[in-house]
């Protein structure tokens, strides 16, 4: 039984890959309630296929949302937002299964890479500076519908909900829990098909095993950090992170078919 459960342990590299990425999301969660699992993907297929990676991140995501919501409380909590924005995640998250179900190997590195590359192209353009603009409900509903797309693609709810909530002007804890429960439900309802696209190896639940303690670690640090923290410069230095990972992301499922 020992002998199976070494044999069956991860490579060096990959865990520390893996437990890198999942120490990097949990931290931003912690810090300011999510909306950076896009670089999960990206970074995780540097060291392995991306629909295992999406795969190995589905559950933990959830452990992750379970943790961050003991800081994050319910007087956090946008309801008004909430209640325009979750009903169209629901559908958004239908319609990302289908896509992504029918997507090859190759196409989903292609598309996984250009939707990081223009999240990372709009988090340097627009440089921070938003102009306020008020509720919509027609652009809640996009918001909400786009979220559930991406984040069932390419774990990458974050851009498009972004673009709806930011400009609202709410105070940095009530955006954190705002945007850590809606990320909760989405990340609960994608997490069975995730694990139906792509059926985890045993080798795949043990490096799940191992990356589970750094989740509490990180959403803990991100939270006690989360007053001290530049969040501009640390943005900065995650979207420097999504260029790299997204351009080998995108070299790869580009080679695929140039060598078919």
């Amino acid at each position: 039984m020992i002998t199976s459960i070494i044999t069956d342990l991860p490579a060096p590299f990959v865990l520390a890959v893996a437990l890198a990425g999942v120490f990097l999301i949990a931290f931003m969660k912690g810090a300011f309630g999510g909306g950076f699992a896009i670089v999960g993907i990206p970074l995780l297929s540097l060291a392995m296929d991306p629909i295992a990676a999406g795969a190995l991140l589905a559950p933990l995501f959830v452990i992750m949302d379970i943790t961050a919501l003991r800081f994050w409380r319910p007087n956090t909590w946008s309801r008004v937002d909430l209640a325009m924005l979750l009903p169209a995640l629901v559908v958004g998250i239908g319609l990302g299964y289908f896509v992504l179900r029918d997507l090859d190997r190759h196409a989903v590195e292609i598309v996984m890479g250009v939707v990081t590359l223009v999240f990372a192209a709009l988090g340097f353009i627009g440089g921070g500076e938003i102009k306020p603009r008020p509720r919509s409900t027609f652009k809640a509903a996009v918001a909400g519908l786009s979220s559930g797309v991406t984040t069932m693609v390419a774990h990458s709810a974050g851009p498009p909900l972004a673009i709806y909530m930011l400009p609202l002007g709410m105070s940095k804890a009530l955006y954190a829990g705002t945007t850590s429960l809606f990320f909760t439900v989405g990340n609960l309802l994608k997490a069975g098909p995730w694990l139906v696209l792509a059926t985890p190896s045993r080798s795949l639940w043990m490096l799940m095993a191992l990356c589970g303690p750094a989740v509490p670690v990180g959403v803990w640090a991100g939270w006690r950090l989360h007053e001290r923290l530049d969040q501009r410069a640390l943005y900065r230095l995650c979207y420097a992170i999504l260029v790299i990972t997204a351009a080998k992301l995108l070299w790869d499922g580009l080679a695929g078919y140039i060598h078919l």
